[in-house]
């Protein structure tokens, strides 16, 4: 079998960049371990246009945002999946002065586009709210495991999809540049695996920092049309079941859930919802792909022919990735060179 292009891993990043390259008319075949632990399974999925401590716009968000809905929607009808949860972000204020600071940026034509309302009282039955809170739109979450597990089944369907665990032997480059796997002959590989791309001779000088998180799923005598922010997010997830997360260590990086962990969750979601936590339905851990400059890296090795990598999106995959996705594209099909905050020249200096 030859293809243009095999992917080495197919969680959100080869799923969008797999998507992206077929309908651009290229071939494609991925290669994926089936590892049910990856982040992308694992992962909440927001998507929020004003993130951080300091609540600033997230990177790019003017030109991510509006491509982030209009894809996922494209892959609900590719899989005849309901993936896409449009949901408003409701973070109470701490203070007066934060609840200023809002009703100013309210007025600043950066964030108003992402403001639906400020309310400068409590608003919300259940929430711990006595400052009030804002409001923002174009939020939201994707069910990324629905997306990855279906798109799964739509490439093995075409058979553009082979279960196996890589080993870096396997891969044989031939004289004239291509690449070899089995019996798949590829003109291009593209390391879309995670974390997991650090293992391997050809990039593991990327300076990735994987960061573990963990999710609770609870049950609470509460119900919230909108996700609630602070400290911890909580989704409703429908009959008194929500999903709450999460935590951010890179020290004890393994995928064991802790007591440690469901504490400091259970703990952040106390301060934020009135109802207490009737019973606690599941505990999950993921394993982020982080990069210590907290921006993705995209572009081609320095010295390996036809090799190239897409990876490092940390917490903030369902984002960039739809976006990034395109710029990569670009660059491997054109040599277009990415953003430079996210092209990997900038670690060069590392090998």
């Amino acid at each position: 079998m030859e293809v243009d292009f095999l992917l080495i891993g197919q969680g959100l990043a080869g799923t969008v960049l797999s998507h992206r390259l077929i309908q651009d008319g290229h071939s494609v075949h991925l290669i994926d371990d089936g590892d049910p632990n990856s982040s992308s399974k694992i992962a909440a999925g927001l998507y929020n246009p004003v993130t951080g401590r300091n609540l600033v716009k997230t990177w790019l968000a003017d030109i991510l945002f509006e491509e982030i809905e209009r894809f996922y929607h494209e892959m609900e009808r590719l899989l005849d999946k309901d993936l896409v949860h449009s949901l408003g972000i409701y973070r109470p204020f701490v203070s007066y002065e934060e609840q200023n600071e809002w009703v100013a940026k309210s007025a600043d034509p950066q964030f108003n586009a992402f403001i639906k309302q400020v309310f400068t009282q409590s608003r919300n039955k259940g929430v711990k709210d006595p400052f009030g809170g804002v409001l923002l739109k174009s939020t939201g979450y994707i069910n990324t495991l629905e997306l990855v597990n279906g798109y799964s089944e739509w490439l093995r369907e075409r058979n553009l999809l082979t279960k196996a665990v890589l080993s870096e032997k396997d891969l044989v480059q031939t004289k004239d540049g291509n690449w070899q796997f089995k019996e798949i002959l590829a003109k291009k590989i593209v390391f879309t695996n995670g974390i997991q791309a650090r293992n391997n001779t050809f990039f593991n000088w990327i300076p990735f920092i994987p960061v573990k998180g963990e999710i609770l799923t609870v049950k609470q005598d509460y119900y919230s049309s909108e996700i609630i922010n602070r400290g911890v997010f909580r989704i409703d997830m429908g009959e008194g079941i929500g999903k709450v997360g999460s935590t951010y260590n890179n020290s004890e990086v393994n995928l064991c859930p802790t007591d440690a962990g469901k504490k400091e969750i259970l703990d952040k979601l106390e301060q934020l919802i009135e109802k207490e936590v009737i019973a606690i339905k599941d505990h999950q851990v993921g394993i982020r792909p982080g990069i210590r400059d907290r921006k993705p890296v995209l572009g081609k090795h320095p010295s390996k022919d036809n090799v190239y990598l897409f990876g490092g999106f940390g917490a903030k995959g369902v984002s960039l990735v739809p976006y990034l996705s395109k710029q990569m594209v670009k660059l491997m099909v054109c040599g277009e060179e990415p953003h430079k905050e996210v092209n990997i020249n900038r670690f060069f200096k590392y090998i």
